[in-house]
Order: C-alpha cells, then sequence, then structure tokens
C-alpha cells in the first residue's frame, strides 16, 4: 500500500509540472505574440523543442515507473509458479510501446523544426 501511494504522488508531481509548463509556455506565447514576428517564431520552435522534450520524457517516465512495477510482480510471480513467466511478458511488451510511441511523437515533432529538414 506504501508503494501504491509513492507512485500516485509521484504522478501527481508529474502531472502538476506538465501542466504548469504547459501554462507557462502559452503564457510566453501570448507575450510574443504581441512582440516582434522575428522572435514569435523563434519562440515558436523553442517551444516546439521543449513539446518534443516532454513528449519523449514523460512517457519514458511512465514506461519505467511501469516497468519497475511489472517486473518485481512477474519475478515474484515466477518465484510461485515459474511455468507461467513467459506469459506475462506481452505486459512488458505493452509498457515498452508506449515509450516508442512517445520516441515517434517526439520525432515527429522535431521533423517539423525548419532546422531540422533543412
Amino acid at each position: 500500500m506504501q508503494r501504491v501511494k509513492r507512485v500516485k504522488t509521484g504522478s501527481r508531481l508529474v502531472l502538476l509540472f506538465a501542466l504548469g509548463m504547459a501554462l507557462a509556455g502559452a503564457a510566453s506565447m501570448m507575450q510574443v505574440a504581441a512582440a516582434d514576428g522575428g522572435e514569435a517564431v523563434a519562440t515558436q520552435l523553442g517551444m516546439m523543442a521543449v513539446g518534443a522534450g516532454i513528449a519523449i520524457g514523460l512517457p519514458g517516465l511512465g514506461a519505467g515507473i511501469g516497468l519497475s512495477i511489472a517486473t518485481s510482480a512477474i519475478a515474484a510471480a515466477g518465484a510461485e509458479r515459474p511455468e507461467i513467466i513467459g506469459r506475462f511478458f506481452i505486459f512488458i511488451v505493452f509498457i515498452e510501446a508506449i515509450a516508442i510511441y512517445g520516441l515517434i511523437v517526439a520525432v515527429f515533432i522535431i521533423m517539423m523544426l525548419p532546422s531540422a529538414v533543412a
């Protein structure tokens, strides 16, 4: 029960941080929209880069937490019944898919940056 509370608290902190970063980014974009057009483009590219970092960071963090919980459960179940270990590895694949989807989204965002294409 103690471990579940720590995971929930950590998840809340990550979500709160991500929401704060999104609000800060939106506020800075509104300020830059009122300024020069040249600075607005640079800030937009910077925010896209931050978005790519968040797109790989949060799924990677979630996959890491999920893998730690799942592998400890697989080890505990394997100690009792070793014949069922192979069946549980499909869950590891699903958890890793979350991180891979985040990587794909981050690559798409990075490819949208003009400097990455040229």
